[in-house]
């Protein structure tokens, strides 16, 4: 079997607000628990488990690739929420989409300050 990623651990300040925030914002299934974890999982069958830190978040970052009628409405669901949205993940571009290899990309940032990514084709796919 070729190497696969299964899943990763989110901290978080609250694994209930966080959880919630991905899935209403991308349109998936709740959180199901599992033992300390509260588990998202998307369509290619890798979660994101959320688990509650008692200590400091340190934001990482997290892309999913999505049609490109998902990218219409989980934008919209950023732009209902007045969530802050950039082209680029340095924050650089306020406001805006990117076109990158032909599609569309956004970044905003989760409840702890993880930044969130939706692109409609993968880096270096297209012109």
């Amino acid at each position: 079997m070729p190497v696969q990623l299964n899943h990763t651990i989110v901290h978080c300040s609250d694994q209930n607000v966080s959880a919630h925030f991905l899935t209403e914002l991308l349109g998936l299934p709740d959180a199901v628990r599992f033992g300390p974890f509260l588990v998202v999982e998307v369509a290619n069958g890798v979660s994101l488990d959320y688990m509650t830190a008692s200590g400091p978040i340190t934001g990482q970052h997290y892309a999913f690739l999505v049609t490109e009628e998902e990218f219409d409405e989980i934008f919209g669901r950023i732009q209902e929420r007045g969530l802050d949205f950039w082209a680029d993940p340095f924050h650089s571009q306020p406001g805006q989409i990117n076109r990158n290899d032909g599609g569309r990309g956004v970044y905003w940032n989760d409840p702890d300050g993880h930044a969130l990514e939706i692109i409609t084709r993968p880096y270096g796919s297209g012109s």
